[in-house]
């Protein structure tokens, strides 16, 4: 029996899982700043992913790097989910937002 597409998929579910909570997190400290950030986060692993041989590594970095682009999407939805009162938003933030 050969595994790797389910080592792949469960590896994908998990990277997806992962970011989001990143982002909310991301957008309750930060904002939207840091979309910068993923980015340069994706184009790396992404580039990275083309040039690593190992089929899980390179699957991995690949789906790591697409989840952070995604992520620039989901930090501005996630502004908008904030904004509506779906989410909350962060105190600090939002006295600097009143000055």
């Amino acid at each position: 029996m050969y595994f790797t597409g389910i080592i792949i998929a469960i590896m994908t579910f998990l990277t997806i899982g992962i970011w989001h909570p990143i982002v909310i997190k991301t957008e309750y400290y930060w904002g939207t700043r840091p979309w910068m950030v993923y980015l340069l986060i994706g184009i790396c692993c992404i580039g990275a992913a083309l040039f690593i041989e190992n089929i899980y590594l390179s699957s991995f970095l690949g789906v790591f790097g697409a989840s952070a682009l995604w992520g620039i999407g989901e930090l501005f939805a996630q502004k908008k989910r904030v904004e509506k009162g779906w989410f909350p938003m962060n105190p600090k933030r939002m006295r600097k937002k009143e000055e």
